[in-house]
C-alpha cells in the first residue's frame, strides 16, 4: 500500500520542479537551502500547512500581509457575501464600496489625512504619493533614505535605497536624493529649492526593523513645515495595527501629509491599497481627474473586504493585542539575550513588528533553517542577512508566542553547540 505521505512528497516535488522550471529556479534553490521550501496548502489563524502536512507558525506574513490571520473567516464571508451581487468594478465610475472605504480610512487615520486614491499594491500607492508629491508642488526633487524599502514600480524603484534592486535598471527616475535614516539633520541639508517631499517608512522593515529616535519623526515633520515641504510617510508594513497603532506615526505624534498603506488592508484576501492625502493636495487632482488610474484599484470587492478588516481590528482589539504579545516577545527577548550574548546582539522592536539582530550575517540564514526544522517561519531581511524579521499575525495568542520563543531558544542553544560563530565571522 502507497503511504499517504509518499504520495504528497511527489505532489510537492513536481509543484517545486514546475515552479523552478516556469517561474524561477533560483527562488526554488535559495529557498530549499534555507529549508523554507514549503509548498503552501492549508492556511488558518497563525498558521499555514506545507503540502505534506507540516505546520508553521508563519511570522513572515509576507512582511505584513496576515494582520487579521491566514483566511479570517470574518474576511471570508464578507468576501462571499458581496461576490453574490457585485464585481470588481470600474476604476472610473463612483461606487458605494469605494466612498464608504474612503470615508472610513478618513476616520481611523490620524490628523487631516481625508482623500484617497485607491490603488492594487503598495508600489503603486507609492507611485502615486509621487506624482502627487511632484503633482501639486511643482518641483522635482524626491529626499529618500539609506536601506528604504518602497517597493518596485517605477517612482517607488528609484526611492528603494538598496543598489542590488536599482542598478539592473538603471537609469530611474532622475532628482532622487538619498541620505542616512533617522538622521533628521541630512535631511534638512539635502533639501532645496526643488525639493517636493520627503519619503520614509515610519519603521524600516526590509532594512533591518530600524526603529527610529523618539524625536526623528518630530523634527522630520518641523523641517518639512519650515521649508515648504510635504512628508510622506510609507505604512505599508507598519500600518493596519502592527505596531500597537492603526498607524505606526501615531507613537510620535506625527502626521503627514501623504500616507501609503497596503498589505494587511486586504486582510491577507484581496489586493487594495491606498494612497491618503490632506484636502489641500486635493487642488492637484481637481484640475486632473483623469491624470492617474489604476484599472483594478480600489475594486469594490476589495472595498468590502478592505471595510471588513477594519471592523475586525477594531472589535477584536487587535491593537491592544500586538501590545501585549509584544511585551510577551520581549520579556522572552530578553532572557534569551541574555543566553546568547555572542549569537543575539540586539532586539529592534515596536509591537509586533520586531528584528533579532545576530552577530554576523552567517546566522541569518542558518537561523532561517532551525526555525523552519522547528515549525517557525522568520526568514532574514533582504537587506540585511544578520536580522531576522519577525512579524506574525496580529491574532497570535499567548501560547503561539511561546512556543515561537522555544524555538528560538533551541535553534541558539543548537548553534552554540555547533561552535565556531563569533561576531566578525
Amino acid at each position: 500500500m502507497t503511504d499517504p505521505k509518499d504520495s504528497l512528497q511527489k505532489i510537492k516535488d513536481k509543484a517545486l520542479a514546475d515552479y523552478a522550471r516556469h517561474i524561477s529556479p533560483m527562488k526554488v534553490r535559495t529557498l530549499t537551502q534555507a529549508g523554507v521550501n514549503l509548498i503552501e496548502d492549508k492556511r488558518e489563524g497563525t498558521s499555514v500547512w506545507d503540502i505534506t502536512g507540516k505546520k508553521y507558525i508563519d511570522c513572515m506574513t509576507g512582511a505584513g500581509i496576515m494582520n487579521v490571520g491566514r483566511r479570517n473567516p470574518d474576511i471570508i464571508n464578507a468576501l462571499k457575501q458581496a461576490l453574490d451581487r457585485l464585481d470588481i468594478g470600474v476604476f472610473l465610475f463612483m461606487s458605494k464600496q469605494k466612498a464608504d472605504l474612503a470615508r472610513k480610512i478618513s476616520e481611523i487615520t490620524p490628523g487631516n489625512l481625508s482623500c484617497t486614491v485607491f490603488g492594487v499594491g503598495g508600489g503603486e500607492a507609492v507611485d502615486t504619493a509621487i506624482k502627487l508629491a511632484r503633482g501639486y508642488s511643482m518641483k522635482p526633487e524626491i529626499i529618500y533614505t539609506d536601506k528604504a524599502y518602497h517597493g518596485h514600480t517605477g517612482f517607488a524603484l528609484s526611492a528603494i535605497g538598496r543598489d542590488s534592486f536599482r542598478e539592473p535598471f538603471e537609469p530611474l527616475m532622475p532628482r532622487f536624493k538619498k541620505v542616512p535614516y533617522n538622521d533628521a539633520k541630512a535631511i534638512e541639508g539635502a533639501i532645496t529649492d526643488d525639493t517636493a517631499a520627503v519619503i520614509l517608512e515610519t519603521i524600516q522593515g526590509e532594512g533591518g526593523i530600524n526603529v527610529p529616535s523618539d524625536d526623528y519623526l518630530p523634527k522630520v515633520r518641523r523641517i518639512c513645515d519650515e521649508h515648504d515641504v510635504l512628508l510622506i510617510l510609507d505604512e505599508i508594513q507598519t500600518g493596519m495595527g502592527r505596531t500597537g497603532k492603526m498607524f505606526a506615526c501615531e507613537h510620535w505624534g506625527v502626521t503627514p501629509d501623504i500616507m501609503t498603506i497596503a498589505k494587511s488592508l486586504g486582510g491577507g484576501i484581496y489586493p487594495i491599497s491606498a494612497t491618503v492625502y490632506r484636502e489641500e493636495l486635493q487642488d492637484f487632482f481637481i484640475p486632473h481627474p483623469f491624470v492617474h488610474l489604476s484599472t483594478f484599484g480600489g475594486a469594490d470587492l476589495g472595498c468590502v473586504v478592505a471595510l471588513a478588516t477594519i471592523e475586525y481590528i477594531q472589535k477584536n482589539n487587535l491593537l491592544e493585542n500586538a501590545t501585549k504579545m509584544g511585551d510577551r516577545f520581549r520579556n522572552g527577548f530578553n532572557r534569551i539575550l541574555a543566553s546568547f550574548p555572542d549569537l543575539l546582539l540586539e532586539v529592534r522592536q515596536k509591537g509586533l513588528m520586531m528584528g533579532l539582530q545576530y552577530s554576523n550575517g552567517s546566522i541569518g540564514p542558518r537561523m532561517t533553517k532551525k526555525f523552519a526544522e522547528r515549525g517557525v517561519l522568520a526568514v532574514y531581511t533582504g537587506n540585511d542577512p544578520s536580522v531576522c524579521r519577525l512579524m506574525p499575525s496580529l491574532v497570535i495568542t499567548p501560547e503561539e508566542v511561546d512556543f515561537v520563543l522555544n524555538a528560538l531558544d533551541d535553534s541558539m542553544k543548537e548553534l552554540s553547540e555547533e561552535g565556531g560563530i563569533g561576531k566578525n565571522d
